[in-house]
């Protein structure tokens, strides 16, 4: 029988006891799943959860009253932690700082869920070098009323271009309604010459499948599947595999090998398929650290776009405006006359 509101249980990890309060409640109404079933899928599923976690930086999105609830992003770990939880501390494009989790181990998985946190959303470095991404990793969103067939066709092409690049990807859903495709990287460019990457990646793809793929910034503008390079700016984070998705039938951003995103449905990873299929299977990015690329190609396609016209492209609102950034203004305001109050 499942814990009543206000009971606890005490788990055992990698040699900690670790409280887990209010262990019945419902985190998932809808698919009837409760706080101990998300710790009981995280130490079922942890070695290849930790595996893209490890020795990474990550922010605690916690939805303390489940998904029917109202998140909110915790980015410091509080002084009143276990010691043993291990941390390092960002900088941020504001200039200040945070120390944050570094989720090592089961045991780190645990004390997180027990805070609430649903999905886990690491940096795309290590603590070792903080300001050299060692993952390229390419967000694939999908625009209102975009059918997901498309979102396969989309990511079908960036493999295409990867390859074309000499980049390996390993291709993931979002566990929402897009694909993710990570590439590991020798960690040796700057968070800036990674999105500029990422950029001339999208603008390729774009290229390919015009009206189906975009890198427009402005929803205005966008058709299709948006291609966002921005994921890949410092301090920006996105579910990392394995993580159970904040979405009522508590859906998994689950690995791919490549001949199944054609025929990928994203209902059917979930907290209670992912477990089984991950044992009977494996996990289709097993191999990811052992093939680390170079973005020497991608960012020539760079510097050829940049000489035929194609400059920087909008950053998010937080970070400081860019020297050849084009303006923060949405284009109908800007012919509206809003440029002028950017």
């Amino acid at each position: 029988m499942a814990a009543q509101k206000g009971e606890h249980v005490v788990v055992e990890v990698c040699g900690h006891e670790l409280r887990v309060s209010n262990p019945g409640k419902l985190f998932f109404p809808q698919a009837e799943l409760t706080k101990m079933d998300l710790v009981d899928y995280y130490l079922d599923c942890h070695e290849a959860v930790v595996r893209h976690l490890r020795e990474r930086p990550t922010v605690l999105k916690r939805w303390v009253d489940g998904v029917d609830g109202k998140p909110f992003f915790q980015k410091r770990v509080p002084d009143t932690a276990p010691d043993w939880l291990q941390t390092a501390t960002v900088t941020f494009p504001s200039g200040r700082h945070a120390r944050e989790l570094v989720p090592n181990d089961a045991a780190h998985l645990v004390w997180g869920v027990n805070l609430g946190v649903i999905d886990w959303n690491p940096w795309p470095v290590r603590r070792a070098d903080l300001d050299h991404p060692d993952e390229l990793r390419v967000d694939l969103d999908p625009g209102p009323g975009v059918p997901f067939a498309e979102v396969r066709e989309v990511a079908l092409s960036v493999h295409e271009v990867l390859d074309e690049h000499e980049l390996r990807g390993f291709p993931k859903t979002s566990g929402s309604r897009g694909v993710h495709v990570y590439v590991r990287l020798v960690p040796e460019q700057t968070f800036e010459e990674v999105r500029r990457a990422a950029l001339a990646l999208a603008r390729e793809v774009e290229r390919r499948m015009p009206g189906r793929a975009t890198s427009r910034w402005w929803k205005e503008e966008r058709e299709g599947v948006f291609i966002d390079y921005n994921q890949n700016a410092r301090d920006r984070t996105v579910a990392s595999a394995y993580s159970v998705r904040a979405v009522p039938d508590a859906r998994v951003s689950c690995p791919l090998e490549w001949d199944e995103v054609a025929d990928v449905e994203p209902a059917e990873l979930n907290m209670r398929t992912v477990p089984p299929r991950l044992r009977e299977r494996g996990d289709p990015s097993a191999e990811i650290d052992e093939h680390p690329g170079k973005l020497d190609r991608l960012l020539e396609l760079a510097a050829r776009d940049e000489r035929d016209g194609l400059g920087d492209a909008p950053w998010p609102p937080h970070f400081r405006k860019r020297k050849n950034e084009p303006p923060r203004v949405a284009p109908s305001r800007a012919r509206a006359g809003g440029e002028k109050g950017s």
